[in-house]
């Protein structure tokens, strides 16, 4: 019989388990909207680390926009698929236009969800990518692509399910993969949750404005700023 989580709260507990002992002081975790953000809330609070967001956006086919010929994150940094494009012509501008077009669409959802709140730094950090599933893992391979920028102290890629041949490939890229579930057979993220409904952006701006207040951390844009020369 099939494994299958509640919903992405319980998945995120479960993960969390897997992760005691892996990740270390100093940890930052970062959420792939939306629905990572309700997985990656148990995580960080059990590791007691800060939760923040990355919005990676899929580049979509001409005209099958949920067949991903790559990927973009807020900061612009772009993964494609290589063996795809090799086989298909595109029109004329077509990947430019679509990369500054999720580009943007990555970046004002950034924005909305923190509500006003500056990013985590990441530089020398323990970063933990967390996202429901992963299935192609196109945007998370751009979401490392974008934290390895950042100069981190390692990338550590989380979520509940990751298909097989996925996790492999991601094992090359992050400096380790953690997951519950590593199937063979994986079709889509959905068939291993009981609920798997659509996290609306009110929902999960909720659960990271509840990370940032949770006690003993002050939310980033009320931090006091240090003075020099006092």
């Amino acid at each position: 019989m099939q494994t299958l989580f509640a919903d992405r709260t319980a998945a995120g507990r479960q993960l969390a388990e897997q992760l005691r002992g892996v990740v270390g002081r100093e940890a930052v975790v970062l959420a792939l909207p939306r629905g990572g953000i309700p997985v990656a809330r148990p995580v960080a609070a059990a590791l007691g680390a800060p939760l923040d967001v990355l919005a990676a956006r899929k580049l979509g086919f001409p005209g099958e926009p949920e067949l991903a010929i790559g990927a973009v994150t807020a900061r612009g940094h772009r993964v494609l698929h290589d063996e795809l494009l090799r086989n298909v012509v595109l029109p004329p501008g077509y990947l430019a236009a679509e990369t500054a077009r999720q580009t943007r669409r990555a970046a004002e959802l950034e924005r909305r969800l923190r509500d006003g709140r500056t990013p985590e730094p990441l530089a020398d950090r323990e970063v933990v990518i967390v996202d429901d599933g992963i299935a192609t893992g196109m945007t998370v391979r751009a979401a490392i692509a974008d934290v390895r920028d950042r100069r981190p102290g390692a990338v550590i890629v989380a979520a509940p399910v990751i298909a097989y041949t996925t996790y492999l490939a991601l094992s090359q890229l992050a400096d380790r993969v953690v997951a519950v579930l590593v199937p063979a057979e994986f079709r889509a993220v959905g068939e291993f949750y009981r609920n798997f409904d659509q996290v609306e952006d009110a929902a999960a701006a909720r659960l990271l404005a509840e990370a940032a207040e949770a006690p003993g951390r002050v939310p980033r844009r009320d931090r006091p700023r240090r003075l020099s020369g006092h």
